[in-house]
């Protein structure tokens, strides 16, 4: 259920940006349907040490092209390309050729195409001077816009400084969308949650806070009595309820893709890799109807939308079900289904996943990751169907690392050079999300996006919390002992042992963060300890068991899970009260 870190290779010095826009092109007569008549290329490179990270934007000037379009280059120097996204691309000396993918072969007139890719060089990492599509070539001439480096800003800097979001002194008239939909809003308790909280000993102190209703399958929509999981509350039961408490706001979670969490097993879920279509007639239609209904128009419905689906297929495709999800489009295609049919409703607000710090926190992860959530949201139609995004989702990654940041240094070697840190250009979530909404920003997203952060379990509070950095001057023993974040691994994600709830439900708590939000329910289970048949569509997998000695995920570590936790979804007490314990701030 909860983000996997990192797969792939980590560059080590800071990004560059070249930037290289070829102008528009001289209209010709299209000889068939798949020619290309004109076009105009964007293409830029965010350089490392010893590579860099290509995205490209294609842009169709001429008659619509159907049947797939492919678009041709050559490299000046000796430039290697080792992966790519959102397009099949091939490599011949130094000609390159990117051919549409399957579920995207068609592209309208003035329509445009984005995709990236990952590359190697040495010596003059030039950029091309020409592209051609479909045979035709991109004419114009080359010109350098000014754009933005890929290297997120320094939060607090100028440039990372959005306006910050204000609620209305006046609300706004039912239907219309605001800023910040958390803002001047009261939030919905859902009392399913608060039941099970207040029946443990001291929950009744947390039990009113608002935390999301996760729809994690086609029954949880009409409710599911009987579920160890879902409650009997349906979405409209949940919606009728929010207006009986004369809540201003209520989240639900959108978690239901074909192929679903395709890295892990705790979470998979009930459509297979191919049942796209199932996706948007049985689900998503279904929840869009009801979100639609006039009678909800004056409550802020906030949809987190399918967590660990995007950022799985930059980092996670060598597990074979993410590699099919990125083949065949349905991750793209569902998580745009879902924002466009969501996102028309004019008091809805879609927060977008976007993983977690120790997931891509890297450049070569975080830069391919914007791009493909960039991707996700056009295929919505509009880009504006996204309010925000989310990070540490069902996540303990630490909020904010008061000893130690990034650039710190501890007898002379930098902290990313520790173990814990592995090369990160974040050590916690706040730095992480305020910097990720410049880059989501300067990738193509509207300004006024804003960001939430999951701070449910990411207290790291109790006996074990640190009152002070470490005296150490080993980098590793410092950040060890300095860390807030007490897990054995970044990597580990599931029923963390030791772990407390974070700040509590807050809007606009930072520059660029619409709210703290309990998105995960504190109590609810991550996944089984050991293998419980089901008829949910939950699977064991053996980063929840606490014997398991760990993979490359997480560094062959042990998985500092609880033991004894029921299936994801599923009450878990003990776990409940240990996060009770260990809150930070405390209760």
């Amino acid at each position: 259920m909860s983000p996997r870190p990192h797969s792939l290779v980590r560059g080590l010095t800071a990004a560059t940006a070249i930037t290289l826009l070829t102008g528009a092109g001289i209209a010709v007569a299209a000889q068939q349907a798949s020619a290309a008549a004109g076009c105009r290329v964007s293409y830029t490179a965010n350089q490392w040490s010893t590579g860099f990270t290509g995205n490209v934007q294609v842009t169709n000037l001429g008659d619509p092209i159907s049947g797939g379009w492919n678009l041709t280059w050559d490299f000046a120097g000796n430039q290697r390309i080792t992966q790519g996204w959102s397009a099949t691309i091939t490599q011949s000396g130094q000609r390159v050729t990117a051919a549409s993918p399957s579920w995207a072969g068609s592209l309208g007139s003035n329509a445009s195409a984005t995709f990236g890719f990952n590359a190697d060089y040495s010596g003059t990492n030039t950029a091309p001077t020409s592209f051609s599509l479909n045979g035709t070539a991109c004419t114009g001439n080359p010109t350098t816009p000014g754009s933005p480096s890929a290297t997120p800003s320094t939060p607090g800097s100028p440039s990372a400084t959005p306006s910050t979001p204000t609620s209305p002194s006046t609300p706004p008239p039912p239907g219309t969308k605001v800023d910040n939909p958390y803002a001047g809003a009261k939030g919905y308790v859902n009392p399913e949650w608060k039941a099970k909280a207040d029946a443990e000993p001291g929950g009744s102190r947390v039990s009113s806070n608002p935390t999301a209703v996760w729809l994690d399958r086609i029954a949880a929509i009409a409710g599911t009595s009987g579920s160890s999981s879902n409650g009997s509350m349906g979405l409209r039961d949940h919606l009728d309820a929010a207006l009986a408490q004369g809540a201003g706001y209520v989240q639900f979670v959108i978690y239901n893709l074909p192929g679903r969490d395709c890295s892990a097993l705790a979470s998979n879920g009930e459509l297979g890799v191919n049942d796209l279509p199932r996706y948007k007639t049985e689900y998503i239609d279904p929840i869009a109807a009801i979100q639609a209904d006039p009678k909800y128009a004056g409550l802020r419905i906030i949809n987190i939308v399918e967590i660990d689906s995007l950022p799985n297929l930059i980092t996670n495709t060598n597990v074979a079900t993410c590699a099919t999800m990125k083949s065949n489009g349905g991750y793209v295609q569902g998580v745009g289904y879902a924002l466009n049919k969501l996102g028309a409703i004019g008091n809805v607000y879609n927060y977008v996943d976007a993983a977690h710090h120790g997931w891509i926190g890297w450049d070569t992860n975080s830069g391919p990751t914007a791009q493909i959530l960039l991707e996700a949201a056009r295929a919505s139609g509009n880009v504006n169907n996204v309010t925000g995004f989310i990070v540490n989702t069902a996540n303990y990654s630490a909020l904010h690392e008061p000893f130690f940041q990034a650039n710190s240094t501890v007898g002379g070697q930098s902290v990313r050079q520790s173990k814990w840190v592995d090369w990160n250009f974040y050590v916690d979530e706040l730095s992480f999300a305020q910097a990720y909404r410049q880059q989501l920003v300067s990738a193509g997203f509207s300004s006024n996006i804003g960001m939430l952060i999951d701070t449910s379990r990411n207290g790291w509070g109790g006996a074990n919390r640190p009152a002070a950095a470490s005296t150490s001057t080993d980098v590793n023993t410092f950040v060890n002992q300095s860390r807030i974040d007490r897990r054995i691994h970044a990597g580990n994600w599931c029923n963390q042992s030791g772990a407390g709830l974070g700040e509590r439900p807050k809007a606009a708590p930072e520059t660029g963060i619409d709210a703290y939000v309990w998105v995960k329910p504190p109590g609810e289970s991550d996944g089984s300890s050991s293998l419980i048949p089901n008829n949910e569509g939950k699977g064991f997998d053996r980063m929840c068991d606490p014997t398991y000695t760990g993979n490359e995920r997480n560094g062959n570590s042990m998985t500092g899970s609880l033991p004894n936790a029921p299936i994801s979804g599923a009450w878990f007490s003990a776990q409940f009260r240990e996060l009770m314990a260990n809150a930070y701030p405390a209760l």
